[in-house]
């Protein structure tokens, strides 16, 4: 039995739009986070699928840097996440 059925969540919704289920979320090994998986973890652990700490032991997380995923998205969105921009973001972000 996993962790999600013990809390009575079984999926959440997705950055697609899509159910999402613990079996959807990126493999524990993954080291490429593009926008879509790290969105994925976001709306897992926002919705009580899996808790931060998982989150972060799964993924080998600092809480600080999922922290920083969280925060991307609620002030840009889902492009708020492109590693590219970050710098971008975080200047605008400043100048406010």
């Amino acid at each position: 039995m996993n962790h999600a059925s013990n809390r009575g969540v079984r999926h959440v919704i997705g950055p697609t739009g899509e159910p999402l289920t613990v079996d959807d979320l990126p493999p524990p090994n993954t080291k490429r986070w593009v926008i879509r998986r790290k969105a994925e973890v976001v709306a897992a652990v926002r919705g009580g699928l899996i808790t931060l700490e998982e989150a972060c032991k799964r993924y080998s997380l600092s809480v600080e840097e999922f922290l920083s995923w969280q925060r991307a998205i609620d002030r840009n969105g889902l492009p708020g996440l492109r590693v590219t921009r970050v710098q971008q973001y975080r200047e605008n972000s400043l100048s406010n």
